[in-house]
């Protein structure tokens, strides 16, 4: 089962895009080294507050793959530095 979701985030403290930057690759290199996941950015990608993540994982079941994904978000939702707005997911 292949678990895929995409979040938008706002973030607070970016003033430039390299400010944005510095926050997503600390996030994302923290994500894929706790969790069995791939993550991207895709959206917003020019706007220095706002970005888009898409993050997809692959499991036995659904189950294990949500779990995983839920994870995830708790674990993206523990950052300070920016607020969740949108969640979407999709099972394949």
């Amino acid at each position: 089962m292949i678990g895929y979701v995409e979040c938008e985030f706002r973030i607070f403290e970016a003033r430039s895009l390299k400010d944005k930057r510095a926050v997503l690759q600390r996030s994302m290199t923290r994500l894929k080294q706790k969790y069995n996941v791939s993550v991207a950015e895709i959206g917003h990608q020019d706007m220095w507050q706002r970005t888009k993540l898409a993050v997809v994982t692959v499991a036995s079941s659904q189950h294990a793959a949500e779990r995983e994904l839920e994870n995830t978000l708790k674990f993206l939702d523990s950052f300070p530095e920016w607020e969740r707005l949108e969640t979407i997911f999709e099972w394949l």
